[in-house]
């Protein structure tokens, strides 16, 4: 079944409900001893066993022999480490290079390892000595491998050639099998007709070269990919590459080589890079969220690696892609569909199939998986950060367990029930805490409960919220003592309730005079939703948007706009309270608003300065008890209802051919700002006041117009500071 990640935040006096039944959510999560199917559910793993460890930070390179010998080429110390069949290891070889790059065992079981920079390749003997077999003058040896003659194929860097070596210390301009266009020769290996596969930097190119030397592209790797960093060859003859982006290319030194998220590591070829590493649960391709749009496999516009399949007739298809996570080591599944992949997400195993169905098959406890090698049935895995070599088989381990992401509840939360769906022995075990991260101040694990119908959660009251499931075989006793068959955990559902936080007015906007607000109609929704008290986004509606306000004149209006903010997603309702700054006690204007705005006619309150106050409540979406407020003074508002006086100071008038008019202005309240003057009623316009600017209570304005013989009238009118208007007129005879 489809199943989706969805969060009910409804109310605060409703539990919030988190369910994990998602791939992507669940592969937040840490698994110890189990996988996590390409459907999210939560199975018992194969057996993973930690074999050897070098106590290096880096294994670069491995190699497998006939009698099941492992060997293990590390940086930076340029070490060489054999662990025989029965988990034995001992340090086999010291190089004078910092890296060593490959490795590759010989028909006749002799060990060759290519060394990094200045590269060589020594030829290592039974008792651990070495000598050096090819010195070529190239910087880097990137890849080696063995013909089907016996013949020693080297991959080198920086001029991108390819050399066949058939005995020691042959010249390299004698070994050239191919020279290509290319900078680095990155992989080899050897294809079931006995070609030589090799992949390329910086084009991308995997090539398919006859021991002849002849060269033929296979396939051209689309941008952003530019690194054929490991090819490997199925039982069909099929051919995989797993292809790197430019910022994840060990060859430029960047995230190809890197191991632990936040780490700063050293690629093989010497260069340093510091890389963040991302869950695949954050990857496009495995969305979190349902409104996250999931990519399709085929889109590669952002990709950061990616698998690929070439298939004997020559067409291709994509496998695998992820746009965060860098997959840095590969291998053909031994069971025959499909690929194996080891990435730098938290040192993880992959199973992908050829159709693209993804298991998180294994989690080590190291930064990345860096190669694979296989040996009958056996996976020999080694990893980075620290370098240590891994196996795995068929066998599956009795118990495993997996940790959840932690989930934050953003403040102080009752955390409620857990249940869960389940088949076979399931235990879980929860944990609370108020850090981000686990540590000694969390709770302790509770006891194990295996009741799948649902449980009370007794971890106590905190933010911070964790839970453990423990899954045992049918070989072992189950938490009741009883004897169960296979364990899945498919779903885990947690109810909790965050503590109501008080709403909080943020600001609050007084809008000039005379500008009044009111509701624009918002869309019409289904009122069955809106009554379920579900986010609309579920039904596939836009999310609930806040409808501005249209603004209209209102003489003398004064309109208050705010806004609000509740943590916990409750329905507001405002209060509006008023005071004058000459009193101390507020009263009540308006009460059981569900706008966050109001408009006050200007004919309520008499002229004067007044202090508006907004008290917000989410009383609606919680019981009265647990209910709470919160808020804001405005800003000084000023009333002045009051039109300015305009009278005439003395009597008009005539000098030559101008009528001299003169008018004072008063108000009290707010003052004179700007005056205009109209003779015999054509267009208003601009009088300044006798000081030059209207700013005063009291202001006189001096008028000299030129008129013509007859009677003119005069008329002048004045604006206060709130847009009130006061006129008088005046007629003069010429």
């Amino acid at each position: 079944a489809t199943i989706f990640l969805f969060c009910f935040s409804i109310k605060a006096s409703e539990p919030t409900v988190w369910e994990v039944n998602s791939r992507n959510e669940v592969l937040r999560g840490d698994a110890r001893g189990v996988s996590i199917t390409d459907t999210g559910a939560i199975v018992l793993a194969p057996r993973i066993t930690e074999v050897f460890n070098t106590q290096q930070s880096f294994v670069w390179s491995s190699a497998v022999d006939a009698n099941g010998n492992v060997y293990l080429g590390t940086g930076s110390d340029g070490r060489l480490f054999k662990v025989d069949s029965a988990g034995k290891g001992i340090l086999f070889t010291d190089f004078n290079e910092l890296d060593v790059t490959a490795l590759a065992i010989g028909k006749d079981n002799s060990i060759f390892a290519a060394t990094s920079p200045d590269g060589k390749v020594y030829r290592v003997a039974a008792d651990g000595k070495s000598e050096v077999y090819f010195d070529p003058s190239d910087k880097y040896i990137w890849s080696l491998t063995i013909g089907n003659d016996g013949n020693l194929i080297v991959g080198t860097g920086e001029n991108g050639k390819i050399y066949q070596v058939k005995t020691a210390n042959a010249k390299p301009e004698e070994s050239l099998l191919f020279d290509s266009s290319e900078t680095h020769i990155i992989s080899l290996n050897i294809d079931r007709q006995g070609n030589i596969i090799a992949g390329t930097d910086p084009s991308g190119i995997v090539l398919r070269i006859s021991p002849e030397g002849r060269a033929f592209a296979l396939f051209d790797a689309p941008a952003p990919l530019r690194e054929i960093h490991e090819i490997a060859v199925g039982a069909d003859n099929s051919i995989y590459v797993l292809a790197l982006s430019d910022s994840a290319s060990a060859s430029s030194g960047n995230a190809g080589a890197a191991a632990a998220s936040g780490a700063t590591v050293v690629s093989p070829a010497g260069a340093t890079a510091t890389v963040t590493s991302v869950s695949v649960a954050d990857d496009p391709n495995s969305p979190l969220q349902q409104q996250t749009p999931t990519r399709s496999r085929n889109d590669l516009s952002a990709a950061k690696s990616a698998v690929f399949r070439i298939l004997p007739d020559g067409s291709n298809q994509i496998v695998w892609n992820s746009s965060t996570v860098t997959a840095f080591s590969l291998a053909a599944n031994p069971k025959g569909d499909g690929i194996l992949l080891g990435t730098s997400d938290k040192g993880r195993i992959y199973s992908v199939t050829n159709g693209g169905r993804e298991t998180l098959l294994l989690q080590s406890n190291e930064g990345q998986i860096s190669t694979f090698k296989t040996h009958g049935t056996d996976v020999f895995a080694t990893s980075s950060n620290g370098g240590k070599l891994y196996k795995f088989g068929s066998e599956t381990v009795a118990e495993g367990s997996f940790e959840s992401n932690v989930r934050d509840a953003r403040t102080n939360a009752l955390w409620g029930r857990i249940w869960w769906a389940r088949t076979g022995s399931v235990g879980l075990q929860t944990r609370t805490g108020n850090s981000e991260r686990p540590d000694a101040t969390w709770s302790d694990w509770s006891a194990v409960s295996e009741e799948a119908g649902g449980t009370q959660i007794v971890s106590p009251k905190a933010r911070f919220f964790q839970y453990r499931a423990i899954l045992r075989s049918n070989t072992a006793k189950d938490f009741v003592g009883k004897s169960d068959s296979g364990s899945v955990l498919n779903e885990v559902n947690v109810s909790y309730l965050p503590q109501n936080i008080a709403p909080e007015i943020l600001n609050i906007q007084v809008l000039p005079t005379n500008v009044g607000l009111q509701a624009n109609f918002p869309q019409p929704t289904d009122p069955n939703i809106e009554s379920s008290g579900l986010d609309p986004t579920a039904f596939g509606l836009p999310p609930t948007q806040v409808i501005q306000p249209r603004r209209l004149y209102q003489r003398g209006a004064r309109a208050l706009q705010w806004t609000a903010e509740d943590r916990n997603g409750d329905k507001l309702e405002y209060a509006v309270y008023y005071r004058s700054t000459a009193e101390q006690v507020f009263r009540l204007l308006k009460d059981n608003l569900r706008d966050t705005f109001y408009t006050i006619d200007g004919a309520v309150l008499s002229d004067g300065s007044y202090v508006f106050k907004i008290i917000v409540s989410d009383a609606v979406s919680n019981p009265m008890e647990q209910s709470l407020t919160g808020e804001r003074l405005s800003e000084t508002v000023y009333f002045d209802n009051t039109a300015p006086t305009v009278l005439v100071v003395g009597t008009p008038i005539i000098v030559s051919d101008k009528a001299r008019v003169v008018f004072e202005a008063t108000d009290a309240a707010s003052g004179v700002r700007r005056a205009e003057v109209s003779l015999d009623g054509q267009d208003w316009q601009p009088v300044y006041s006798d000081d030059g600017i209207s700013d005063s209570v009291r202001e006189r304005y001096t008028i000299e117009i030129p008129v013509i013989m007859g009677e003119h009238t005069f008329s002048l009118r004045v604006f206060d500071a709130n847009g009130n208007v006061g006129s008088f007129r005046v007629n003069v005879k010429r």
